[in-house]
């Protein structure tokens, strides 16, 4: 029996900004969408158009505020063949949140509080 990875899962209360978000901070691609056939969810599927690892976007219509992240000490990783230029791109968002150039890595946060490591290529 083999296991491999299909998708992480986080779910945004702003689609639409998210979406916007991811595009823009990491060039991600919806690669497809499911909608509930009552309309009470909605799944985006987002590429990096390179590896088969899928992050999955989930909106649910009855959530009325932003989510509650508690401790936040889940996050995803990217690596980025230009780190230099990703740094100085995310810096003009707006949105890096952690920093440690020790390691030689930061995070960057999205719109619902989600923090997302930046490490350089290999």
């Amino acid at each position: 029996m083999n296991f491999t990875f299909a998708h992480n899962n986080l779910n945004v209360y702003d689609l639409e900004k998210s979406l916007d978000f991811y595009q823009k901070a990491l060039n991600l691609k919806v690669e497809r969408e499911k909608l509930a056939d009552d309309e009470s969810f909605k799944l985006v599927y987002l590429t990096d158009g390179v590896t088969p690892h899928l992050l999955e976007l989930t909106w649910l219509r009855d959530m009325d505020r932003p989510y509650e992240l508690g401790d936040n000490e889940i996050h995803l990783a990217f690596a980025v063949d230009d780190f230099d230029a990703a740094y100085r791109k995310h810096k003009e968002m707006g949105c890096i949140c952690f920093e440690n150039p020790s390691m030689g890595i930061y995070f960057i946060e999205d719109p619902d509080g989600y923090w997302l490591e930046i490490v350089p290529g290999k």
